[in-house]
């Protein structure tokens, strides 16, 4: 099957394109320059080029794909050691940057003369917006704060390909566990150097994610053709910043002590800190009735895997 990745070249979309290229799968992915990645990717993955805002040299590919998969989007925190701060201007390459790519997969699928089967959109746990130590389920409403309004708006960008009969899986990612990238690695120095420890109170909820499994989870949507509407990609047990921290420094046999005050985070690196100082004890409900099996539903052994 032939499916087209959106953000295919950063980490969670060069993760999902491996593992199917492995599986014998066309794979192609859509850059603003495949030529600097050329070079970075395996034998089976084609790259094109697009703008990112329209389906203008890339639409014939979506004809009798099997999905579309659309990751595409500013990062929010950027790619330094601190994240980057929300600024007016950061906040608005944030959302068209994910408004623009819905709205060309959308074109994609209008101009496509055989529909793709399915259109699998990337969100997060952001939706529901700071929830306290509630319970959050997919049928949990959404906040109101700027990553949970970003949320509601970024679902629908390709919400108008069901009315053209097209399947739509949303996937609400929590704190993926990558060793290289996102949050992981900003907090391990720390901790290196015995001087790790919560953020804030530490009592905010971090539903976190193993690779293995966000990519395990994508595919089994994908695969199952009864998957329709969103769905938390969250482990089963999703756990407080402070206890994120003990199971961290256990792993790394380094103390977990030391606190980061949330105002000081707030002068660091302003409305940005929310993402580490709120949160949502969001739990993979819809997934795991539609009968996911998670490889790793245990903090302490996602880290051990990923840190060993």
């Amino acid at each position: 099957m032939r499916v087209i990745i959106t953000g295919g070249t950063g980490s969670l979309g060069s993760r999902l394109a491996n593992s199917l290229v492995q599986d014998g799968h066309e794979v192609v992915v859509l850059s603003r320059n495949p030529q600097k990645h050329q070079g970075d990717q395996p034998a089976g993955i084609r790259l094109l080029q697009w703008d990112a805002q329209t389906a203008e040299g890339w639409a014939s590919a979506a004809d009798g794909a099997a999905a579309i998969v659309n990751f595409a989007g500013e990062n929010l925190a950027g790619e330094g050691f601190l994240p980057d701060r929300w600024t007016h201007e950061k906040k608005r390459k944030i959302r068209e940057s994910r408004l623009n790519a819905g709205r060309a997969v959308v074109q994609a699928v209008e101009a496509a003369s055989q529909k793709p089967g399915l259109v699998v959109q990337a969100s997060a746990v952001g939706y529901y917006g700071p929830c306290g130590d509630e319970i959050v389920t997919e049928e949990t409403p959404p906040g109101n704060d700027f990553l949970a309004t970003l949320c509601v708006e970024w679902e629908a960008s390709t919400a108008p390909v069901e009315k053209m009969g097209v399947r739509q899986v949303i996937v609400r990612t929590g704190l993926v566990l990558d060793r290289h990238n996102g949050p992981l690695p900003r907090m391990l120095l720390p901790y290196k150097l015995f001087a790790g420890g919560p953020y804030g109170s530490g009592r905010q909820w971090w539903p976190w994610v193993h690779p293995a499994d966000e990519i395990g989870a994508i595919r089994f949507l994908m695969a199952t053709e009864t998957a329709t509407g969103p769905y938390n990609l969250t482990a089963p047990n999703p756990v407080t910043n402070r206890e994120f921290g003990r199971v961290l420094g256990r792993v790394l046999g380094r103390p977990s002590w030391l606190p980061v005050p949330a105002f000081a985070m707030r002068l660091l690196v302003g409305e940005t800190a929310t993402v580490a100082l709120d949160g949502q004890r969001a739990i993979s409900k819809r997934l795991q009735e539609l009968g996911y099996t998670f490889q790793f539903s245990e903090l302490e052994a996602a880290l051990r895997d990923l840190l060993r």
